[in-house]
């Protein structure tokens, strides 16, 4: 079993930035194609960025230029930098990770809110 543990949400306000961590228990992150997510209010959950085993990386089109995924799989943990944060950010951001078979694991979420 793995546990994905987020943190760095909070409150900012337009502009701002915000860097999210996620820490994978286990052994075998570095096997992961890791992601995050988002859910913002009254919204479907939606993939910001994934990155692969690799270090390919891709991004939502409404994130693009603006946030960064990157990993370290020494510390078995994914980041995501969010910069220049808009109104529209706002949403509960989860950390993702899949194993080769397809299995997803899922964090519990951290609150990004960007007030205009």
């Amino acid at each position: 079993q793995v546990q994905l543990v987020e943190s760095g949400g909070g409150l900012v306000q337009a502009g701002g930035s915000l860097r999210l961590s996620c820490v994978a228990s286990g052994s075998i992150f570095s096997t992961f194609v890791m992601g995050w997510y988002r859910q913002g209010p009254g919204k479907q959950r939606e993939l910001v960025a994934g990155i692969t085993t690799g270090g390919s990386t891709n991004y939502a089109a409404s994130v693009k230029g603006r946030f960064t995924i990157s990993r370290d799989n020494a510390k078995n943990t994914v980041y995501l930098q969010m910069n220049s944060l808009k109104s529209e950010d706002t949403a509960v951001y989860y950390c993702n990770a899949k194993r080769i078979d397809s299995y997803q694991y899922w964090g519990q979420g951290t609150q990004v809110t960007v007030s205009s």
